[in-house]
């Protein structure tokens, strides 16, 4: 049988490859919204961050996601990845 081919996504945070499962997506859609996609099929550019709050941590404080989206990000978006990173890391 032949291996199906597993998608490899960078961390913002740690800049290592990890598999896209393993990761939440950050998504910005055509009218420049951005918002979080835990299923990672919505439309638009995505940007991917480890479930590990200390990868977020560094990301935020080195604007990586503004790099990555070309824009500004409100303080919603980060308080919604962060608290559910908190959450997902048994706090």
């Amino acid at each position: 049988m032949k291996q199906k081919k597993v998608p490899m996504r960078m961390c913002l945070g740690c800049q290592e490859m990890k598999p896209k499962k393993e990761l939440i997506r950050v998504v910005k859609n055509k009218e420049n919204e951005i918002s979080v996609d835990f299923t990672g099929k919505k439309a638009g550019r995505g940007a991917y961050i480890c479930k590990n709050i200390e990868c977020f941590r560094k990301a935020k404080k080195a604007k990586r996601f503004e790099k990555a989206f070309e824009t500004s990000i409100s303080e919603d978006i980060y308080n919604t990845l962060e608290k559910e990173l908190e959450e997902g890391n048994g706090g």
